[in-house]
């Protein structure tokens, strides 16, 4: 078999058709919070309406108060990776940040002594970003992500005795709250403006979310202990109060795509119709209903046609950026992973990287395509099976993976191994 020409740039002007392929590999993260029937949690709980479920476990291995007090005093966190909230408000964060000191000029760098004496004095410490920042948290949002479909983010609340963090409020993305230490009474009120879009906060209907949460009966008064799970779809009213003791709570956001991204793309995709371009006329008062009366029918029929011609691959691949580039892909070693490339040989273990959206297809000319989040890689024809095995989701001994000789299939390990799309497998 002649040798693959694997190092050239993507050169297709080709539209790519999709080849079925399994862009993640589930492994029942989402499981551990919602139980074995996942279709029962599809059909009467996301998005509809909460769920409550004592596991009987814990979730220590993703982070406990230990931990806790590791990021606040040897990371060297810096803003805004922790925030502090008090009755009910924010606290500023230069009441507790400042200097690194020497070797480390950074002004905003969390001061651990200024913390302990908010959280002493009943502030709720707030750590954001812990997907991006905290081993375990990292490991199970990437597959956590992968199952739902939908971005995801994570955030820890440690609370001091009988505090509450902050009043009623409704957050526009879903959550999962996870119950680490301590014991916390939630109440959950039902919406005041159901499914929120990221640009409709609680703050915009701040009086309708304080009466619902003083007038009316909650739908959950509960304590959540070490282990409770607890599901909110967007928009469900919900407050929190630490009961005797530090508190602490992982709240996974999970950035939800909704059918209204779908007509966000529609509006960005329909520009290309000419009549929908098409100027006003000269001096119209667009104030004036009955002088744009006409303008509005007529755009809007021919809002409609482009509707109507719009593809839904073009739609597919305008909406799927929100959730490709919303988490990254599994953690690479820089490092081990240059010198695992340097060394790779015949019977090395190779692996996709957890966690990495993609897409297979072929282009005018011939060539496959794979489509990452930022980037597409052009690759000979000849690569179809072996790329198609590779991004499988299994673990691949070199020499073993099909449809290409040894010699290129180290070309093409070689090359995704360094554009981050392979890492190396364990046995």
């Amino acid at each position: 078999m002649a040798r693959a020409d694997l190092s050239e740039p993507f050169t297709g002007t080709g539209e790519s058709v999709p080849v079925p392929v399994n862009g993640h590999v589930t492994k029942g993260v989402l499981s551990r919070l919602v139980g074995s029937d996942i279709g029962e949690f599809a059909a009467r709980h996301w998005g509809r309406e909460p769920l409550l479920r004592r596991t009987g476990g814990d979730f220590g291995d993703l982070l406990d108060l230990d931990g806790v007090d590791e990021l606040l005093s040897r990371r060297g966190l810096r803003t805004p990776f922790l925030r502090l909230a008090r009755d009910g408000a924010v606290v500023d964060s230069r009441s507790f940040t400042g200097g690194a000191g020497v070797g480390a000029e950074i002004g905003d760098q969390v001061r651990d002594d200024r913390v302990a004496a908010l959280f002493a004095e009943g502030g709720t410490i707030v750590l954001q970003g812990l997907h991006r920042i905290w081993p375990g948290i990292i490991d199970f949002t990437t597959l956590l992500a992968g199952e739902l479909g939908h971005p995801a983010q994570v955030n820890a609340y440690i609370t001091p005795p009988s505090s509450q963090g902050f009043s009623a409020h409704y957050d526009v993305h879903d959550v999962f709250v996870l119950q680490l230490a301590g014991r916390k009474r939630w109440k959950v009120h039902a919406p005041v403006h159901p499914s929120p879009l990221r640009d409709q906060p609680w703050g915009e209907h701040a009086d309708a979310v304080a009466a619902r949460a003083r007038d009316d009966d909650p739908v959950i008064d509960e304590v959540l202990e070490p282990g409770d799970v607890m599901y909110l779809p967007r928009g469900w009213l919900h407050s929190a109060t630490a009961l005797g003791d530090v508190s602490a709570h992982l709240t996974i956001g999970v950035h939800v795509i909704t059918a209204f991204a779908v007509v966000e793309a529609f509006t960005a995709l329909v520009g290309s119709e000419e009549r929908l371009r098409a100027s006003l006329p000269l001096g119209i008062d667009v104030a004036d209903p009955d002088r744009l009366e006409a303008h509005v029918e007529s755009t809007r029929e021919n809002l409609i046609a482009a509707l109507r011609a719009v593809p839904a691959d073009a739609i597919a691949r305008h909406v799927r950026d929100r959730t490709w580039q919303g988490n990254r892909p599994e953690p690479l070693a820089p490092v081990a992973t240059a010198r695992f490339v340097l060394g790779l040989g015949d019977g090395d273990r190779v692996r996709r990287r957890e966690g990495l959206r993609f897409r297979i297809g072929d282009t005018a000319d011939g060539r496959i395509v794979l489509e990452l989040p930022d980037r597409r890689l052009s690759l000979p024809s000849a690569t179809s099976a072996a790329l198609t095995a590779l991004l499988d989701g299994r673990t691949w001994r070199l020499g073993e993976i099909p449809g290409l000789d040894r010699a290129d299939q180290l070309v093409l390990v070689r090359r995704l191994l360094r554009e981050g799309v392979l890492m190396a497998g364990t046995a």
